[in-house]
Formats: C-alpha cells, structure tokens, sequence
C-alpha cells in the first residue's frame, strides 16, 4: 500500500502521523509512505537527512516543478490524485486548494473520504 502525501498543511502533518503510527502498530511489511513536494523546497534541501529518516521516500514532483509556483501546489495535488485510488481529506470550506482537489478527485471518479465533522 502506497500512501502519497504533502507537507503543506496541518492536516498533512497529523496525516502523515497516523500513517506512521499505523504502520508501526500494524506492521509495514507491504507500505511505502511517500512525501510528494511540488518543487524543490529549502526546508527540505537543508533538512534532507531528517526527512529521509521520517518518510520512506521523497520525490519532486515533475509536472508541478515545471510551473507557476502560485500554481505548483494544485498540480501537485492533481498528480497525487491521479496516482490514487482513494483520497482522504479533511474539508470544512467550500473553497481553497484542498476543495478544488477534492472536486478534481471526484471527477475522476476517486473514492473521497472526507473526515470532517459535518453538522
């Protein structure tokens, strides 16, 4: 089980935790957990060690590296999707980056999962 994942966000963050924390308990004899940047990072070049110690791999990626850096996270995003069979999300807004991913994930037909409460 392959689980792609960004660092742009809180939710990422804790995202990225449970996944750890899941593979810990349960075992990662068949899970990869791969940090998805959209271009290269400082953070990430100054850190490199440190990231490769937390996550199994770490990739630029290509289409998002080769745009607008206003738009680098939304194609990042839409690749990650693309490369899924499931998203999970936490969306409380109808608006921003992570709704049109969402919106973007439906349309392809992708399972979507999202864990905000809604009343």
């Amino acid at each position: 089980m392959d689980f792609l994942i960004g660092r742009d966000g809180e939710f990422d963050l804790l995202a990225a935790s449970v996944i750890k924390r899941a593979i810990q308990c349960c075992g990662n004899g068949n899970t990869h957990l791969t940090l998805v940047l959209p271009y290269m990072k400082s953070e990430y070049r100054d850190n490199e060690l440190s990231y490769l110690n937390y996550y199994d791999d770490v990739e630029v990626c290509t289409e998002s590296s080769k745009s607008h850096y206003k738009s680098a996270i939304q194609v990042r995003n839409k690749n990650m999707v693309d490369r899924s069979d499931l998203v999970i999300c936490y969306i409380n807004h109808k608006s921003g980056g992570a709704y049109k991913t969402v919106q973007y994930s439906k349309n392809q037909g992708k399972t979507v999962i999202n864990i905000a409460k809604t009343e």
